[in-house]
């Protein structure tokens, strides 16, 4: 924990996230300093390994026995030692007398590298984000060297993007607040029920403020117990049925009280977008109703509320029977947006969406044979635990060398331990020996890549060994900013070679701070359908791609999907969830979905590509 001192010292102990954060910053300095490219990256992939690292680093250095971190040589390992076991780092220090820290703050404006950090404070004497606004708005960068009128506009228009994303949270970090209060106020006498709505609830791929409802015996013990969080930096309002806070370095949470067994009304209200509910809303109008969170209210022949002895309100304690008033069927949280899912429900159209059961693998895991943390048995025998049929196992190539990939030869290392284990979950399974929730299929360990594509086309490996893969994700993380007929011949290429069988990531957006690939997308879903490659809906929070709208848009154009983590540690398994949740968004059916297949029929299914090629 952040501040936890050694027995008999007043040296804090930090956290991995706050060692790492400092050598992110180093990098970050560094960047701007000018120093050497493969100096910087060394910082920061030392940051991401020390973050990512299962071992708590500073409390291993204190007790004498320093972990092994991959990426980390000698002289950044002294530094880290310095700072695990002091508490400070004497370099860092200097370089934030060098380097103002404002002045990294810049590097998070999306189309800001170093260079333009750098002249932008010598020439300009620009330090914050208020300085270079001004500056922008003004027109006194246009006459810098490389600079222009369009680079001010793209300026401003990338600090917009910043604040955007400093105001709304990933889905793992809304869960993570969401987590902590439910396990703080859990045991709050009186409390029935506890659940998060509005945007969280439906998924959407960034969440401004939280939404939970109580159901409760007590709402005044709930809303006090609420207010009193140590989590809480200011309440906003409290009342008997609800109470607003803003947590400290957190969001604002509405907390809003449900009568018990009345439920059904208020969960439909707060979970459904505003155009969803104005639909709502309508329909009942139109039946003689008004509804809102408390139920349904009987309208006079003057549209008004019926009043006194004749009023009559309508409650219910589920949400199916909310809808069922209104002669509709449930509709699932991820689709309540008001994108044809009430027509849809009334025509009996609505999508029997995707869910996490349904998958039998994940087609594109990492582990510490290229930038991933946990070794390959590890990150298999988490996934055989999960239940698994299969997971591939996707090191990236030897052209994205920031990330380790793999030559040729280690691929070949690599192919014999996969099969080694292979061998010896077909014995355990053989021998009853394997976890409870292994399929009737049992477990295999599957052997892939993700494949660079090439900046001229190219892929990485040549065809004989690309057929030696049981699957072949491809990828394009390099020369992102190359014309758009550029960057479609490189997709293009992937999609019609015989061994590529996913699409990774496929528009290569991070949400708030990469916006997608140029590519003509339609003409890219057909040539994914006729030529049978999967595109995927990845399950990082930083992904979520292909988006809801892209994923559904693919399937309308005949597009087969892979729902995959993108895992480089154990515990990123679990984010396949969120690719479900935004497939869901998107309509998808499991039908669509490849990894919803038995290993057999998927791996059936990328063999005969070279068949579909004709």
């Amino acid at each position: 924990m952040a501040g936890e001192a050694r027995a008999g010292s007043d040296v804090p102990l930090l956290s991995n996230a706050e060692l790492a954060r400092i050598f992110h910053q180093i990098g970050d300095m560094l960047e701007v300093q000018g120093e050497l490219v493969f100096k910087t990256v060394a910082y920061h992939r030392a940051a991401d390994a020390i973050a990512h690292s299962p071992v708590e680093v500073a409390r291993a250095y204190r007790e004498g026995h320093p972990p092994r971190i991959p990426g980390v040589g000698a002289a950044i390992s002294k530094k880290l030692e310095e700072l695990a076991t002091t508490g400070r780092l004497a370099y860092y220090e200097r370089l934030r007398e060098e380097v103002p820290p404002s002045l990294v703050e810049l590097l998070e404006i999306p189309g800001v590298g170093p260079r333009t950090v750098k002249l932008l404070y010598e020439q300009r004497g620009i330090e914050t984000l208020d300085d270079l606004r001004r500056a922008a708005e003004a027109g006194h960068l246009r006459d810098l060297r490389g600079m222009s009128e369009r680079t001010e506009a793209a300026i401003l228009d990338g600090i917009a993007q910043l604040q955007r994303r400093q105001q709304r949270m990933r889905l793992g970090e809304a869960e993570r607040f969401v987590g902590r209060i439910v396990a703080a106020l859990q045991d709050t006498p009186g409390l029935r029920s506890l659940v998060p709505a509005g945007s969280f609830r439906r998924r959407q791929e960034t969440i401004g403020d939280l939404d939970l409802l109580a159901s409760t015996d007590d709402p005044g013990a709930l809303v006090d117990r609420f207010v009193g969080l140590p989590s809480v930096e200011r309440v906003i309002g409290a009342g008997l049925h609800k109470a607003s806070v803003r947590l400290r370095d957190g969001p604002q949470v509405d907390l809003m009280v449900m009568p018990p067994g009345a439920e059904g009304t208020y969960l439909v209200h707060f979970t459904g977008s505003k155009a969803h509910n104005v639909r709502l809303r309508s329909r009942a109008r139109d039946r003689g109703w008004s509804l809102s969170e408390k139920g349904y209210l009987r309208l006079g022949p003057d549209g008004e509320p019926v009043e006194g002895a004749g009023a009559e309100l309508r409650t219910f304690a589920t949400e199916e029977e909310t809808y069922a008033f209104l002669d509709l069927p449930w509709i699932p949280p991820e689709l309540r947006e008001d994108r044809g899912e009430i027509e849809a429900a009334l025509s009996g159209t609505l999508p029997r969406v995707v869910e996490l059961t349904d998958l039998r693998g994940d087609c594109h895991t990492h582990s510490d044979w290229s930038d991933g943390v946990h070794s390959i048995e590890q990150m298999a025998e988490a996934g055989r635990a999960r239940g698994y049929a299969y997971q591939v196992l996707t090191d990236h190539s030897f052209g994205l060398a920031i990330a380790r990939g793999l030559t040729p030869e280690r691929v070949l290392q690599q192919r014999a331990i996969v099969a080694a284990l292979n061998e010896r979950f077909a014995r355990e399974e053989d021998a009853g020996l394997a976890p409870a929730a292994t399929p009737a299929e049992g477990f295999r360990l599957l052997h892939g890549c993700e494949l660079e594509i090439r900046a001229d086309a190219t892929l990485d490996f040549a065809d004989e060994i690309l057929a030696g893969f049981d699957l072949v994700v491809a990828s394009l993380h390099v020369s992102r900013r190359q014309p758009r007929a550029q960057l479609m011949a490189r997709v293009l290429a992937a999609l019609r070679s015989p061994h590529v069988d996913i699409l990774a990531h496929p528009t290569g957006r991070l949400i708030g701070e990469r916006e997608d690939l140029d590519l003509d997308w339609e003409a890219l879903y057909d040539e994914a359908a006729r030529t049978g490659t999967l595109l995927e809906v990845n399950g990082s929070d930083h992904r979520l791609d292909l988006s809801d709208e892209r994923a559904r848009r693919a399937v309308e154009h005949g597009c087969l999907l892979a729902i995959d983590s993108d895992a480089h540690r154990v515990e990123e398994l679990d984010t396949i969830r969120w690719g479900v949740a935004t497939a869901r968004r998107g309509w998808v059916e499991a039908r669509s979905v490849a990894n919803a297949w038995p290993r057999a029929q998927l791996l059936d299914w990328v063999a005969r590509k070279g068949e579909r090629l004709g």
